[in-house]
């Protein structure tokens, strides 16, 4: 054992590891003949298209506007070009998060999350400004005050009653995912509250389509928004409900057994029919729903701790919650609902042979399976595994049995920050101490957001370009990583 404050290389292997052995050693080959097949769209061609979907919304106010005069009109104007913003702000939010393997697997599911996030920031600030500047500007033009034109506005017209209840529904969801209020909340009322924003979207969409000036007198406006709020809705309902539920037919996943590593971390192993059809890899994750009478109506991700075997599945998960404490008692033979894989933390975005793996807490889980899977030659892989005590360190014995297999060093960095004097563990030279040639890896980093930022600026700092730093960040995958 490492005292505190301690940085230790792997253990010797005394032991075969059970139940999930490294039996099969990895292919000795270079990183860059190794390629995953399921890469997805580019991030930079996925903003390319949601800017021109933007342009395209402002266009449509332009074709439809041959002039304006005064400031009623102008406030007016404001107003249109942002409420076509924002609802196409709100057609774009929904298919960032529709779960398009093509999107998950090229963008990544955090980088998605992040720009969900943003988005909605500027969606409901859009909706609010077209909310101000029509009530305005019609003010103005009508020669009232604001508030006798908001009475006449609510009062007359039903739409803007429900375009009313929508932008109430945006903004509450927006309070609700602000990162101060999302810490207070269990993920399942934030996930249940947020299904709240399809109420807000189809009450926007009706109001839009029934008094928008830049629908009313358009046809091929009207077929263009249309065409996309039903493609928006068509993805949704593939790739969110039928597809789930036809591969949970086709799979019939379910509980084999549950591994104690401690009072509170487990594994969970599923086994089920013609899993080599997911495509599921090593870095990826999976949204379980366990059919028992408690857990059924929770889907919380967690990504796969070893890479998938034939027939078989496996998740490791820290007590960090009622959904996660629940899974230790998971009986065999519990029906198993799970969506994905997701995630673009694979193989596919490794461009050097020697690779670096950096794991806090129980962010291990993603760094094991890939320790196991990435191929390599001996010694091309280092893993570095921070946690806080001894005790702490998961999946140990597993981690020391594949670098006995692989002739691949295992770094564990133990120990509270208080007691390594002032000195950064991961820092830039305590990096480049473990990692000599480190600016030339590839580099795996997962664990808690605030490791992963201080790390990913060590690594900066030590000379990894930011194209060779891979990661992936789960706000609500406290559990399991």
């Amino acid at each position: 054992m490492s005292r505190p404050g301690a940085v230790t290389p792997a253990a010797t292997l005394t032991a075969p590891v059970a139940p999930w052995p490294a039996s099969t050693r990895p292919p000795s080959t270079p990183a860059t003949l190794s390629q995953d097949p399921r890469a997805g769209a580019h991030p930079r061609l996925v903003l390319l298209l949601v800017w021109l979907g933007a342009a395209f919304s402002v266009w449509l106010w332009w074709r439809n506007t041959p002039s304006v005069s005064g400031l009623g009109e102008i406030l007016v104007n404001a107003g249109r070009i942002t409420g076509l913003l924002a609802g196409y702000a709100a057609a774009v939010l929904l298919l960032l998060m529709a779960r398009i393997p093509a999107l998950e697997h090229g963008v990544g599911a955090d980088r998605l999350a992040r720009w969900h996030a943003s988005g909605g920031r500027y969606m409901v600030s859009l909706a609010v400004a077209h909310t101000l500047l029509i009530i305005w500007g019609y003010a103005v033009t009508a020669h009232t005050n604001v508030v006798d034109q908001t009475k006449t506005l609510l009062l007359s017209y039903a739409d803007v009653m429900m375009a009313t209840v929508a932008l109430g529904l945006f903004v509450m969801v927006g309070a609700v995912s602000a990162r101060a209020a999302r810490r207070r909340l269990r993920h399942e009322t934030w996930y249940y509250l947020h299904l709240y924003t399809y109420l807000a979207v189809a009450l926007a969409f009706a109001h839009q389509f029934a008094t928008g000036a830049d629908f009313v007198s358009s046809l091929p406006a009207r077929v263009a928004w249309a065409a996309l709020y039903l493609a928006t809705a068509a993805a949704l309902l593939w790739y969110r409900v039928a597809l789930p539920i036809r591969r949970a037919l086709r799979h019939q996943l379910h509980v084999v057994s549950v591994q104690h590593h401690s009072d509170d971390v487990v594994s969970v192993y599923v086994a089920g029919r013609h899993l080599h059809e997911l495509g599921a890899a090593s870095g990826q994750f999976f949204r379980w729903r366990f059919l028992t009478r408690e857990l059924w109506w929770a889907s919380n991700p967690y990504s796969l701790s070893a890479a998938p075997r034939d027939g078989l599945l496996r998740i490791t998960v820290k007590d960090l919650g009622n959904h996660s404490a629940a899974l230790r008692h998971l009986r065999p033979g519990t029906r198993v609902f799970a969506e994905g894989p997701y995630g673009a933390m694979t193989a596919a975005r490794r461009t050097r042979d020697k690779v670096l793996l950096v794991a806090g807490g129980v962010g291990v889980t993603v760094v094991r399976a890939l320790f196991e899977s990435l191929p390599a030659r001996n010694g091309d892989i280092t893993v570095i595994y921070r946690a806080s005590r001894e005790q702490d360190l998961v999946l140990r014995d597993e981690l020391d049995a594949i670098s006995a297999a692989r002739g691949c060093h295992v770094h564990y960095v133990t120990g509270h920050r208080h007691e390594w004097a002032g000195k950064d563990p991961l820092g830039p030279s305590a990096l480049r101490r473990m990692v000599p040639d480190l600016a030339g890896h590839d580099v795996y980093l997962c664990g808690p957001s605030g490791m992963q930022r201080a790390v990913t600026a060590s690594l900066r700092a030590a000379g990894v370009p930011r194209g060779r730093i891979h990661s992936e960040d789960f706000v609500f995958e406290g559990a399991g990583a």
